[in-house]
């Protein structure tokens, strides 16, 4: 399959925005394959990368679905024409990123979409929410939690809280699938569709009594949750709903002081799911080294992955499809800045 020389793209600005511009499709190395892109996804830190880190000159957007069009030579398990999905540190690198025509990744980081299974819409949905619950319930310097198609001995409580944010969306379905019992924080409008995808129990999360409902259903058991919102207040909410004795809370963002103040036996442990690409970088403050083994647990999930798609184990994000392509993801990037999406994955057809 021939490819061109020169691509579309999102280019972040000096300005803090984002246009598209015509650069040179990306060569991959032996180890990677080149992927036509069919449809791209929107997350929080797409907007954060260009309004905070802002690499002028670099690539954004971490979420893809597309088509193999080109693969390394020493790439065995993909071949020219395979749909594929996945996720790329979007915003730092000018050879690769998502809101392209075409993108290039490690073979080993994307995995084969079964036939007849999923859209490319879809699938595009399991990129950095779908990595990120992986990541925080899996992996075992996280949560290290009994990994699927295993199930937990005990169906021990975990709780999401934000179940119907897109990560807690995955995460549901993960914590559920590996025999956890459930309970999840969402708006009364979502309550429905978190329960459809696992939940045992969900509660408003602007209940005044939300804590004590939790410690209720639960029998005042949790020692482990993940809190996919992550800002000061659910990250307090969350340390509250804790039973007796220590505890593990998984979080995306940076820990509060006053939330590990309440509970010095429960620790508060950030993940960044960027460590699972294998490649050393720098975000805000902080420099990350190589960390191969969160490369090599997500490589390993990543393989599992058609299956539980193919059997309807796991499934996507409700798609919001905006209209446009390339031209109107600023749109898309501005309605993920003031909040308004909710229960719902906002994705781009390319081709």
């Amino acid at each position: 399959m021939s490819t061109p020389q020169t691509m579309k793209s999102l280019i972040t600005q000096e300005t803090k925005t984002v246009a598209v511009e015509e650069i040179p499709v990306p060569e991959i190395d032996e180890d990677e394959v080149l992927i036509k892109n069919v449809a791209i996804a929107l997350n929080p830190t797409d907007w954060k990368h260009v309004d905070f880190t802002t690499n002028v000159g670099t690539i954004p957007g971490c979420d893809f679905s597309g088509t193999v069009v080109q693969i390394g030579k020493s790439v065995t398990n993909f071949a020219v024409g395979d749909h594929v999905a996945g996720f790329t540190q979007g915003g730092m690198y000018k050879d690769r990123g998502a809101f392209a025509e075409y993108v290039k990744t490690p073979a080993d980081l994307v995995w084969k979409v079964p036939e007849g299974t999923l859209t490319h819409e879809e699938a595009a949905t399991f990129g950095c929410a779908y990595w990120t619950a992986v990541q925080a319930l899996f992996n075992p310097t996280r949560l290290g939690l009994t990994e699927p198609p295993n199930r937990a001995a005990t169906s021990e409580w975990i709780l999401i809280y934000g179940g119907s944010t897109s990560v807690g969306l995955f995460a549901v379905q993960l914590a559920h699938l590996a025999g956890y019992k459930v309970i999840s924080t969402a708006s009364v409008k979502n309550h429905e569709l978190v329960k459809s995808l696992g939940a045992d129990a969900v509660i408003d999360y602007k209940n005044p009594d939300v804590v004590d409902q939790i410690k209720q259903i639960t029998g005042n058991s949790i020692h482990i949750g993940f809190d996919t919102v992550s800002t000061e207040p659910s990250q307090e909410l969350a340390i509250k709903t804790f039973g007796p004795g220590s505890g593990k809370l998984l979080i995306i963002l940076g820990p509060s002081k006053t939330a590990q103040e309440l509970r010095s036996d429960v620790k508060i442990q950030s993940t960044l799911i960027y460590t699972a690409l294998g490649r050393a970088f720098q975000y805000r403050q902080s420099r990350y080294e190589v960390q191969p083994e969160d490369r090599a647990h997500m490589a390993a999930f990543l393989k599992k992955t058609p299956e539980l798609v193919r059997t309807g184990a796991i499934k996507p994000n409700p798609v919001r499809l905006w209209p446009g392509g390339l031209e109107t993801v600023k749109d898309g990037l501005q309605y993920l800045r003031e909040g308004k999406n909710s229960g719902e994955k906002v994705v781009y057809r390319l081709a």
